[in-house]
């Protein structure tokens, strides 16, 4: 037969070693490292502070002369950038938008700025202009942006990462059908950006259902992929990506679709409605008609 004891001081004893253990297990709670505390999810950027990045002294001449046309605040606002977020720039060009959302994520993030090795015949160039961008240089007020001197995309881009504020930009030389580092190929990045270069992947021999794949596979759950590029009229689809630099938005976007992203929003902020979309530089000149597309991986 067992015996219990039920003694004043046995029952203290016990309450005693209780009150003990349950301080242990709150004390180990407030400490243990949380996973959803430390998100960029919750700190998208203020009005603000985009305006204060694109007012910072150290950015270029020529980047501030694109401004007028590239509207960079309403840009970054759409995309939503994050501190501390990890994206990648496809086709990266000259780093206009790269350097951008370098600023944007801060110190704590990184921009992986990408661009296609040069030797590749599938590949029909390395970064055509000063940020990749095909686009006439024709701006909103019809003044013209500064020239640049001619570099590979991997050259200007570490010529930016020169600079300590922009430091976190990586060039990064891969094809478009495997354009994703090791180290953030799988779940790895917040945010995918591709700036008026959509198109002229059309013009090679690039496989951009692998391409958008690769970008699928790389972004977390929940992370975006924005494109933006110069309007071709309906049924164009991409057949004038060569001759006019133009790309019908709604065979872009079932063309992402396709692959697993959902579209979320659409951005209208460099819509040229009197823009015929029959040329290359619209006549009379003036901007393209340009949109934005911003998919999320659910």
């Amino acid at each position: 037969m067992s015996i219990v004891n039920s003694s004043p001081t046995h029952a203290k004893s016990h309450i005693a070693l209780t009150t003990l253990l349950l301080l242990c297990l709150s004390a180990c709670k407030s400490v243990a490292p949380s996973t959803t505390a430390i998100s960029p999810a919750n700190t998208t950027l203020s009005k603000a502070r985009i305006a204060q990045i694109i007012a910072s002294p150290d950015r270029s001449a020529a980047d501030k002369a694109n401004d007028v046309r590239r509207e960079p605040a309403l840009t970054l606002a759409f995309i939503g950038v994050r501190p501390g977020a990890i994206a990648l720039d496809l086709s990266a060009g000259g780093g206009y938008t790269t350097e951008l959302l370098a600023r944007a994520v801060g110190s704590t993030g990184r921009v992986y700025g990408q661009s296609a090795p040069k030797n590749l015949s599938n590949q029909q160039k390395n970064g055509v202009a000063p940020e990749g961008n095909a686009t006439p240089a024709i701006t909103r007020n019809t003044e013209r942006a500064a020239p640049q001197p001619r570099r590979s995309s991997p050259e200007a881009l570490a010529e930016r990462a020169k600079n300590p504020t922009v430091s976190n930009i990586i060039p990064v030389v891969r094809s478009f059908e495997d354009p994703v580092p090791d180290e953030v190929k799988q779940n790895g990045l917040d945010i995918v950006t591709l700036m008026f270069n959509y198109h002229d992947i059309g013009n090679t021999n690039v496989n951009r259902t692998t391409m958008n794949r690769a970008v699928f596979s790389a972004l977390k759950p929940g992370g975006i992929y924005v494109i933006a590029d110069h309007s071709g009229l309906p049924g164009t689809g991409i057949s004038q990506s060569g001759t006019l630099h133009r790309i019908e938005e709604h065979f872009l976007r079932e063309e992402v679709e396709s692959v697993g992203f959902q579209f979320v929003a659409q951005g209208n902020f460099l819509r040229n409605p009197a823009d015929p979309r029959d040329k290359n530089t619209p006549e009379p000149p003036q901007p393209k008609d340009e949109f934005f597309l911003k998919f999320v991986k659910p």
